[in-house]
C-alpha cells in the first residue's frame, strides 16, 4: 500500500514537472516570427541581434518574462514577448536550447587582452573576471540563471556591456553586471566581447 502511495506520488510529480517544461516541437512551431532576428535555429546572421541556439532554457524565460512585464526594453521585443504565454515561454525556450550554436570567431588581435579580462579581470579598476560566472568557456550556469555567452556575437555581447554600464539594462542581480560594465573602458569592452565570440 505504502508503495503503491509512493508510486502514484512520484508519478504525479513527475507529470507536473513534464508539464511545466517547454516541448521543443511546439517552440519550433511557435518560432516562426522569431526567425527572422534570430534565424530559423537560432543563429542570427546579424551580431546585433543574439544567436538563441544552446541558451539554457531558464536564462530564455527569464528574458522574455522580464520584456513582458518591462523590466527590460526594446522596441522589436517587447511586443513580442506580449504575445506569449508562460507556456509559449517555455517551449520557445527549450527549442531554442536544443539546437547547436555555430558561434564565431574572435580578432587575433583582441585575444590576448580578452583572455586577460575574460579569465582574470581587472583588478585595478575592480573589473571581475567573466569567468567567475560564465564559466571558463563561458557556458554559464542555468541553476544561476547566468547565461551561455560562448560564441555569442561580438557586436550584441559590447552593446549589452554598454546597456548596462549607462544603467539602462537592468535585469541583472544585485547589479552584478551594471557594477562591472560601468569600470570597463571601451577597449575592454571590445577585447572581451571579441574573445567571448570565439569561445566554444
Amino acid at each position: 500500500m505504502i508503495r503503491t502511495a509512493v508510486f502514484v506520488v512520484v508519478f504525479c510529480l513527475t507529470l507536473t514537472a513534464a508539464r511545466a517544461d517547454g516541448d521543443p516541437e511546439a517552440g519550433k512551431s511557435k518560432s516562426a516570427t522569431c526567425a527572422a532576428c534570430h534565424g530559423a535555429d537560432g543563429n542570427s546572421s546579424n551580431g546585433e541581434w543574439p544567436s538563441l541556439a544552446g541558451q539554457h532554457a531558464s536564462y530564455i524565460v527569464a528574458q522574455l518574462k522580464a520584456y513582458k512585464s518591462g523590466d527590460r526594453a526594446n522596441a522589436l521585443m517587447t511586443p513580442m514577448a506580449m504575445m506569449l504565454d508562460e507556456q509559449g515561454q517555455e517551449d520557445l525556450a527549450a527549442y531554442y536550447q536544443s539546437q547547436t550554436l555555430k558561434g564565431g570567431t574572435a580578432d587575433p588581435a583582441k585575444v590576448d587582452a580578452g583572455k586577460r579580462l575574460y579569465r582574470g579581470g581587472n583588478p585595478e579598476t575592480g573589473v571581475s573576471a567573466c569567468a567567475a560566472c560564465h564559466g571558463p568557456n563561458g557556458h554559464g550556469n542555468p541553476g544561476a540563471n547566468m547565461p551561455w555567452i560562448a560564441g555569442q556575437h561580438a557586436t550584441y555581447i559590447s552593446s549589452q556591456l554598454r546597456l548596462y554600464a549607462a544603467g539602462e539594462r537592468k535585469t541583472d542581480k544585485d547589479q552584478m553586471m551594471r557594477n562591472i560594465a560601468s569600470q570597463m573602458s571601451e577597449a575592454e569592452i571590445a577585447a572581451v566581447a571579441s574573445y567571448v565570440q570565439g569561445l566554444r
